[in-house]
């Protein structure tokens, strides 16, 4: 239940709102918004609303139907906005992110970053760890790909973001990314996103391939529920019958999504096609349907990837696909960096 205190509550009051309810079992989340705190009870044993309506400075309690609290519009009414390395994914801004799929070399990174940094990317990924369908295709670099992203990133001012695949992973992880990303298939790895919930710094969960938006949404509340509040919502394309393209990249997710949840929602458009000329009309139309970022997949030389060569763009259509976008941007409200 969200309980809602009354404008101008005063600090001792919302304290000994938040001791009562943690005294009767629930974990309480403060929620502080331009005209009233918003406290989210979870968890613990039945209680008389009453009880709660009657202490100083409480406005109102609302019960929640709906399984996840903390990512819901009505525990914050207003839009999530995240900040790394100085772009903001959410409410009126529109965060890129790029680089690609798997880390292969210092040279390949090199000649990747140095191109994105010069058309103004500031965040970086690219993948260390990588989980594949086959046991015979590459894992990725690990630890010695984690500290070619970190020392190319440095060079040019730029964040990492980097899948990390299981619980043990995360102290080598907080070394160098700034983003933990969560893949598709680790969406409901519940273990995994309860530690998540512990660091501090923002944690990117990607849609799994057959998960429901509800399902979605209850992961990020696994993260938020530990405290940490920094999480943005990935659509990168879930399985369907339709084998045109990799995957159907569900752009209703970003409207839906928005009407439910206050967490910023990009778009993977490269994952979500699998395909390079598909790539560039799908941006578009998330940006169009008011995605709060991208993440596209960029590669210097894409025929001689390792991994997902046919959806990653060459830097230079990269580049004008960027330059189009904060065309489009504005027209909705929102700035593109």
């Amino acid at each position: 239940m969200l309980i809602v205190m009354r404008h101008g509550a005063t600090e001792e009051q919302i304290k000994n709102v938040a001791e009562f309810i943690e005294n009767k079992g629930f974990a309480a989340h403060v929620s502080n918004g331009e005209l009233h705190t918003v406290i989210g009870a979870v968890g613990g044993k039945v209680i008389d609303p009453r009880d709660i309506e009657l202490l100083d400075g409480v406005k109102e309690v609302i019960k929640i139907s709906s399984s996840y609290k903390l990512c819901s519009r009505m525990f914050q009414p207003n839009d999530t906005v995240l900040e790394v390395n100085g772009i903001k994914f959410g409410g009126e801004h529109a965060g890129v992110i790029a680089g690609p799929c798997t880390i292969e070399s210092m040279e390949q990174m090199e000649a990747v970053a140095s191109k994105l940094s010069s058309y103004g990317v500031k965040i970086l990924r690219g993948g260390a760890f990588k989980p594949r369908t086959s046991p015979y295709a590459f894992q990725g670099l690990g630890e010695e790909g984690l500290k070619i992203i970190r020392k190319v990133a440095d060079k040019y001012s730029m964040a990492v973001t980097s899948e990390v695949m299981e619980i043990s992973q995360i102290p080598l992880f907080e070394k160098y990314v700034d983003i933990f990303q969560v893949g598709a298939r680790n969406m409901q790895n519940f273990n995994l996103l309860k530690e998540l919930g512990h660091v501090q710094k923002p944690v990117m969960i990607k849609r799994g391939l057959s998960a429901t938006i509800e399902e979605w949404l209850m992961s990020a509340e696994y993260v938020m529920s530990g405290g940490n509040r920094e999480v943005i919502l990935c659509e990168r394309g879930i399985r369907t019958f339709e084998r045109a393209t990799r995957n159907t990249l569900d752009l209703c997710a970003i409207p839906v999504v928005k009407k439910l949840s206050h967490l910023p929602i990009i778009i993977d458009p490269s994952h979500g096609t699998g395909l390079r000329d598909k790539v560039a009309p799908m941006s578009k139309a998330a940006v169009a349907a008011g995605t709060d970022g991208l993440m596209i997949e960029v590669h210097d030389c894409p025929e001689c990837a390792l991994c997902d060569g046919a959806q990653s763009l060459y830097p230079e259509q990269f580049n004008e696909l960027y330059k189009t976008l904060k065309l489009i941007a504005p027209i909705i409200g929102k700035e593109i960096r």
